[in-house]
């Protein structure tokens, strides 16, 4: 998936989703459209991939034999 992005300079470009991840990490990035809310995500302000929110089911990642 391609997403629209504005870097710490304020230029915007297009990006796919394992290149955001990059540009998160290395915080080259200032925010990011997300689609599925219709709204641009701010770096450091909104919840993106990992951070943020409760979940409070039972965890599936979980390895199957794990203690």
């Amino acid at each position: 998936m391609v997403l629209h992005i504005q870097y710490q300079n304020n230029r915007f470009d297009y990006v796919n989703t394992n290149i955001l991840d990059r540009l998160i990490n290395t915080r080259r990035i200032k925010r990011f459209f997300r689609p599925s809310e219709e709204k641009w995500v701010i770096i450091g302000v909104d919840p993106i991939r990992g951070n943020g929110g409760d979940f409070e089911g039972h965890e599936r990642r979980q390895g199957r034999y794990s203690a």
